[in-house]
Order: C-alpha cells, then structure tokens, then sequence
C-alpha cells in the first residue's frame, strides 16, 4: 500500500530552496484529461481533415487552444500515460514500450496529490500502465501473480472503469482475440451496458462520477482515456452510413472517429448543463500517431487503421514527428475566453506541474528530476518560446528538440539527422553536416538527459 501524503504536508518538509512556497488556490479548476488512442495529427476537422467528421472537437478548437506543436511523451501508449500522471519520462520507471514494465509505488501520480487534498478521482477507458487483476485471465499480462499488477485504483483513482489494454470500438466485450474486462475495483468487472460504442459506454460511467462530485461540492480529476482509433476498429452501422462511397476500413476508422467526437460534446454539454464549465479545464490529445500504414486493403477488424500524419514523416513507433506530433486541445472558458492558436512546443509531461502549479503550487526540482514545466504561464502569455528542450527514447531510437531544431537517431546515438522543425516541419532535409556545431551542442545536452534517465532507471530517485 502507498503512503498517500497531503500536498500541504509534503511542501511543508521541503527547503525553502527545493520550493517556492505559495499559498493553495482559493478557486480549484476540475481537470478533465481526455485522450484518444492512435489518432492522428490529420485525423481532425480542426487540423484541416476535410473528410473526417469532428464538429464537437472542432467547437472546442473554436472556443479554446488550439496546439500546434502538441507532443505525445511516446510513440507509443503505455509511456505516454504514465508521463501524463507523474509528469516524469516513463523510461526512469521502466515503461519503455506498450506492455513493458507498470507504474511504480514509489512514483506520485497527479490523482494521488489531487485525491489527498480533497479532490474525487476517476478513470475511465484505457488504463495500460499494468494489470488490474491477479485472479482471472485479463489481457496481455493479467490474471496471475506477476510484478507488473498496478491498477488505477492503487494509483489515486477512487472510482474506475477500466480496462488493462485495447477492446474494439464497438460491442467492446465481443469479438476480443485476448480477453478483457471493465475493471471498477478489485476483483469486480463490469457485465451490464457493454454494448454498442465504446466511447458512450465510457462516457455514461465518466458522467455520472462528475455529477456526484458536483453534488458533493468535489473538485474533481477525471481521466477519460477513449480506445477510438485503436484496433479492432469498428464502427456501428449509423456511423459508417456517414460516409458513403468510401471503402468498408474508411467508413468503420472515420466512423469510430466520429463516434468519439460526439461523445466528447456531450460532456462539453453536461459541463455546462451543471454549471460547471467555466471552471473546468478539458485538455484533448492523442497518445501518439497514427497506427498502420494507411489506405490498406485488409479487411481484418484489426487492420482498419486508416489515420494520416497529415504533413509530418513517420506514424506509430516513430521518432519523426508523425509519430509524436499529435492533435491537441485546452478548452477553459472561465480563462481563456477566445480561440487562438499556439505553437509552443508542449508534451505529455507538462500536464502534471502544469495543474499542480494551477493548484497554487510548485514542484520540487529534488531529489526527483521531473521531465515537464508548468506551461500555462507562457500559454497565456502568447509566447512560442520553451524554455526546456523536450527529449524522447524509444529503445533504440532517440530525440531531442528545443524551440527550432530537433536531433533525430535510429541507432542509439551511432548516427544523428539534424531538423529545422521550424523551416522543414516534413523533416526533408537533414542539415547535421553543414550545421556542426549546433549538433554537437544538441548531442551534448540529449547525452546528459539520457545519463539522468538511466539513472533513475537504477533507483537513484528512489
């Protein structure tokens, strides 16, 4: 069991050094973190897909934040989630890849600092940062006494509605090569409202938890982590017939697509429908690009990945931008009060000092390297300029990109492309051999990221 420690208590032992002290905020903004699985940069109306139908994400570009320099912490999902709840890179914890490793007990999660200072928690979808059960085939990895069982509800998330991996985005609980079950406690899954889309079979858990809190003059933490467009992509009837004159794998990739986005403006609609809108904070992304290799002709549930990068190289798995460039939105109306877009570079990373920090408070630097920065002060301040690179692994692959120019190896350093992002988005040209210095500078500090990484990995923050 975790030491759970309120966060005036922990701050309360910390230096003045380690922490600017200030006070807690008197108004506590709700914080919904929305995620889709294996969308694409150009799998949204709002990022100019003229066919994909998203009217819902795209009233909420309309009304919020538009990023266009958004940053899944990984390729692929698992790292991805686990930077989004502790704010760290998952590589100091051992989650290198879809699968591999779990979330520690040593780490804190935002649900566990948000929960121990009053806040109700809950998650809803897709948790994939290890297994929820030790008792009955689950997944990939559960059902049996391992070292990876970490469910949500060992991590912070009082209420759960959960599932270890990815189930098709219609009729979840059919169909399934590996089965998985709706986790919403130990040893209990859901058997009822299982059928038809997995987005509105997640929402209608995800809604009610915010009515209660409400009720209960709760802050709350809700992280609703859709399947859609992960494989086995499939899409009811009314959705495909959205698309006519399009193959079968189109109509079923954009029609679950679209399903997702409907259920997106229903909680827009409740939000508001409770009064609660104004001061809560929705954030929208996806967990890396797009899956497959697009425009296939397999007929196969779990080969209907049709999403596009749009004009970034690389999808899934990849280190070039299409593979970490992702589609993503903040939507608060109580802060900001009209569109506009930002090309701040942003990451996964940054939503846990970034809400801690909205909270009225600071994180300590030390003893725990923390991979992202509190960015609402420069998102509300109009600038383009981070003040800390963004670094990425992925077994062998690594990156590095500051405000302009990212370093790019498919060989664990043995040779590194050299981008300017900012003139060459597509990353077309590679300019290392004609800008020298600028690689050795960017190796250099890439090179010292991955020492602190690997020292994490062998316990050092623990």
């Amino acid at each position: 069991m975790k030491l759970i420690i309120p966060l005036f208590l922990l701050l309360s032992c910390l230096k003045p050094d380690d922490i600017l002290a200030q006070k807690p905020a008197k108004v506590r903004p709700n914080v919904i973190l929305v995620m889709a699985d294996d969308l694409g940069w150009g799998d949204v109306g709002f990022n100019g897909n003229p066919q994909i139908k998203t009217p819902e994400l795209d009233k909420m570009a309309a009304n919020g934040l538009q990023f266009t320099r958004f940053y899944a912490g990984a390729p692929v999902c698992s790292p991805t989630r686990g930077s989004c709840l502790t704010g760290r890179n998952p590589e100091r914890y051992g989650i290198h890849f879809a699968n591999v490793g779990h979330l520690k007990p040593q780490e804190t999660t935002l649900a566990e600092v948000l929960k121990a200072n009053g806040y109700a928690t809950g998650h809803f979808g897709k948790w994939h940062l290890g297994t929820l059960t030790q008792t009955v085939r689950d997944g990939h990895r559960g059902g049996k006494v391992n070292d990876v069982f970490s469910p949500p509800w060992n991590n912070g998330f009082e209420t759960c509605f959960s599932t270890e991996q990815a189930v098709p985005t219609w009729d979840p609980m059919k169909d399934q090569m590996v089965k998985t079950h709706y986790w919403t406690g130990p040893d209990r899954f859901e058997t009822e409202n299982l059928e038809g889309d997995d987005s509105r079979i997640i929402m209608d858990r995800a809604l009610p938890f915010i009515e209660q809190a409400i009720q209960k003059k709760k802050p709350f933490l809700a992280v609703i982590w859709f399947h859609t467009p992960h494989s086995p992509v499939v899409a009811g009837s009314n959705y495909r017939a959205m698309y006519p004159g399009l193959d079968e794998n189109h109509q079923h990739y954009y029609g679950c697509i679209t399903a997702m986005d409907e259920q997106i403006g229903r909680l827009r609609r409740e939000l508001r429908k409770l009064g609660v809108a104004d001061n809560t904070l929705i954030l929208f992304a996806s967990d890396n690009g797009p899956a497959g290799e697009g425009g296939g002709i397999d007929q196969h549930p779990g080969k209907r990945q049709q999403g596009s990068a749009g004009l970034f190289r690389g999808r899934k798995g990849s280190l070039y931008e299409g593979g970490i460039r992702v589609p993503a939105l903040l939507e608060w109306p109580g802060k900001i009060k009209n569109h506009r877009k930002t090309s701040l570079p942003v990451t996964t990373s940054d939503y846990y000092p970034t809400i801690l920090s909205l909270l009225g408070y600071s994180i300590p630097g030390n003893p725990r390297p923390m991979d992202g920065i509190d960015v609402f002060p420069l998102l509300v301040s109009d600038t383009d300029r981070r003040p800390k690179p963004i670094g990425f692994k992925s077994y062998k692959q690594r990156a590095y990109t500051d405000n302009q120019f990212k370093i790019y190896s498919a060989d664990d350093g043995a040779h590194y492309e050299l981008y300017d992002l900012l003139n060459d988005p597509s990353e077309t040209k590679d300019i290392a051999e004609s800008h020298p210095a600028l690689l050795a500078s960017l190796k250099t500090a890439l090179d010292d990221w991955l020492s602190s990484l690997e020292k994490s990995a062998n316990g050092a923050d623990y």
